[in-house]
């Protein structure tokens, strides 16, 4: 299905969408750190956040493609790439580039650059979600733009 888009005045927009727009500034801005901390302060739930934060977006906002490189520092053994692949693609990322280093002392570092534009939850969770599994030394996110 092919993307439409209107240019639409806000004063004519559900409250939620005019909302979800108010929580991604508060949390562009840094001013809050949460997306629970954004939603409580403009009064929405979360649920209706997420259902709506991929479909707004300023008019000066000309790219929606946004690619994060993480890197990962994991045990060797095997099986350990594929089940960090397969968190990241579970939460919505698209992995755009892999390389993985020779490990040593049974560490392997693996770098990763992920389109996250459309993930489930903020990018902030993916990286806890990676720094829980089992396996994992050390997750850092090291370039975004």
């Amino acid at each position: 299905m092919k993307e439409r888009y209107y240019l639409v005045r806000e004063d004519i927009l559900p409250e939620a969408v005019v909302k979800t727009m108010q929580v991604k500034r508060l949390l562009a801005s840094g001013d809050v750190k949460t997306v629970h901390d954004a939603v409580e302060q403009v009064g929405l739930s979360r649920s209706a956040f997420y259902k709506y934060k991929d479909g707004i977006h300023p008019i000066n906002q000309l790219e929606r493609d946004e690619i994060v490189t993480i890197s990962i520092d994991m045990e060797h053994r095997s099986g350990m790439l594929s089940q960090v692949l397969g968190l990241v693609a579970g939460e919505g990322g698209n992995v755009l580039t892999i390389h993985q280093s020779i490990p040593l002392q049974g560490i392997a570092n693996v770098v990763i650059s992920v389109e996250v534009s459309r993930l489930n939850e903020e990018l902030d969770d993916l990286l806890d979600g990676l720094r829980r599994a089992t396996g994992v030394r050390r997750v850092q996110m090291i370039g975004q733009g």
